[in-house]
Formats: structure tokens, C-alpha cells, sequence
């Protein structure tokens, strides 16, 4: 009887400790948040409708020498990843002025859409975001998945993404990591 009430116990215990585990798990259950960010060239883009493919958002500055160091990058798994699936969004600090965005995506040949996040509510939304670069990447289920501040390893990160596009090159049968 004895040892029964032990495994009883320890049991509940372990049950209690994963849900506690994925309850808390970062990046692994919170929900990306349903923000609208205006493009330097016009467009509206709601996460909510990128629902169904990986999504990249990064949160740069024009005077943030990682963000800067990291756009090459960027734009090489854009440029790999998106006709299966990807979409990356540059988001803009509201601090930098919208000439020196548009002025830095011109200049740099940024394919992905970048955005202004003029009156700062997209970094809120995302945490507060103060520090650059911050990046998240959305799952196609629209969970966080990974979160950094800094730059990325593009290695680890180019992994993650194909582990959620599909195979071959086609853009149906999403996966979720």
C-alpha cells in the first residue's frame, strides 16, 4: 500500500512539474501578437493573415551595427526561403527617422517588406522591444517559437524555419516545429 501512495504521489508530482514545464516553456505556447505595420512603400501587413507560413519579424535600427551586420543574411534566407514559404518583415525602431529607413532598405536592396513602427506599438506588442536587434520567429501556427536579442545564429535559425515549410518547394502541408 505504501508503495502505491509513493508512485501516486510521484506521478501527480511529475504531471504537475510538464504542465508547469509547458505552461512556462519560453517561446514554446505564447501567441505572436495580431499587429498591422505600414511598409515604406504603402502596403498593410497583419500578422494574423501570414497565419499558415513561418514569419520572421525583426525589429532593427538604421545606427545598430549588429542589425546592419545581420541584413546580408537576412536577405540570403529570404531570398532561399520565401518562394517556399517564409515571409521576414524588418520592422523599424519608432526612434529611426522613416528617411533614413527607406533610405538604408534602398541602398541595401532589402527584398522583404520593411516597416516603420512609427508610434511604437509593434514593439510593444512584441514585449517592449528597446534593444536591436530583436527578432521572433512566428510559427505557422502563429506561436513564438524563438526569440532573440542580438544577432541570430542564421545556421540554427535557417533550421528551424525549414522545419516548418514544406518539403520540396510547394507551399501547402505546413508543418508546425
Amino acid at each position: 500500500m505504501k508503495t502505491k501512495d509513493i508512485l501516486i504521489g510521484l506521478f501527480g508530482l511529475l504531471l504537475v512539474a510538464g504542465l508547469a514545464f509547458v505552461w512556462l516553456s519560453p517561446g514554446g505556447l505564447a501567441r505572436a501578437p495580431d499587429v498591422s505595420v505600414k511598409t515604406i512603400d504603402g502596403r498593410d501587413i497583419r500578422l494574423a493573415d501570414l497565419r499558415g507560413r513561418p514569419v520572421l519579424v525583426t525589429f532593427w535600427a538604421t545606427s545598430c551595427p549588429g542589425c546592419i551586420k545581420e541584413m546580408p543574411h537576412l536577405i540570403t534566407l529570404y531570398q532561399a526561403l520565401h518562394p517556399r514559404g517564409l515571409e521576414l518583415i524588418g520592422i523599424a525602431m519608432s526612434y529611426d527617422p522613416p528617411n533614413h529607413v527607406m533610405q538604408m532598405a534602398k541602398s541595401r536592396r532589402i527584398p522583404y517588406p520593411v516597416a516603420l513602427d512609427i508610434d511604437g506599438a509593434a514593439a510593444r506588442a512584441f514585449g517592449d522591444v528597446r534593444l536591436t536587434p530583436s527578432s521572433f520567429l512566428i510559427a505557422p501556427d502563429g506561436r513564438v517559437v524563438h526569440q532573440k536579442i542580438g544577432e541570430m545564429d542564421m545556421q540554427k535559425l535557417r533550421r528551424l524555419i525549414e522545419g516548418m515549410l514544406p518539403p520540396g518547394g510547394g507551399r501547402t502541408a505546413w508543418r508546425s516545429p
